[in-house]
C-alpha cells in the first residue's frame, strides 16, 4: 500500500504535465539519482531496451501486449465457468473443483452502506 501511494505521490510530483491536462496517459516519469542515492531502475523500461526501438516495433508490440492481456482474461473465464458448470470446458473437465459460491459475492453490497 505505501509502495503503491509513493509511486502516486512521484507521478503527481515529478510528471511534467498532468494527464488530466494534457499530459500522456500512463506516462510515469523516471526516477533519477539526484532523488534517489545510488539511482533506480526506469519503471517502464528497466534496462534501456526500447529506446532505440523503431515506432513501428513498438505498435506491434502494443499490439502483442494487448493480445496477451485479452488471452489471459479468456483463460480466467475458462476456469470460472468449468468451475461453475462442470464439463463447460472440456480440457479442464475433472481439473477444477466445483464452486457453490457467487464470484461476484464481495461487489453484492456497498463499501459505503450508510450514503
Amino acid at each position: 500500500f505505501l509502495f503503491v501511494g509513493f509511486l502516486e505521490f512521484w507521478r503527481e510530483v515529478a510528471a511534467d504535465k498532468h494527464y488530466m491536462k494534457g499530459g500522456k496517459i500512463g506516462e510515469f516519469p523516471a526516477f533519477d539519482a539526484s532523488f534517489i542515492p545510488g539511482g533506480a531502475l526506469n519503471l517502464y523500461d528497466p534496462f534501456g531496451r526500447n529506446k532505440n526501438m523503431s515506432e513501428e516495433a513498438k505498435a506491434a508490440g502494443l499490439v502483442k501486449e494487448l493480445n496477451n492481456g485479452r488471452l489471459a482474461m479468456l483463460g480466467i473465464f475458462g476456469f470460472l465457468s468449468e468451475s461453475k458448470i462442470e464439463g463447460s470446458v472440456p480440457a479442464l473437465k475433472g481439473i477444477i473443483p466445483a464452486y457453490a459460491g457467487e464470484y461476484m459475492a464481495p461487489m453484492a453490497k456497498s463499501l459505503f452502506p450508510a450514503l
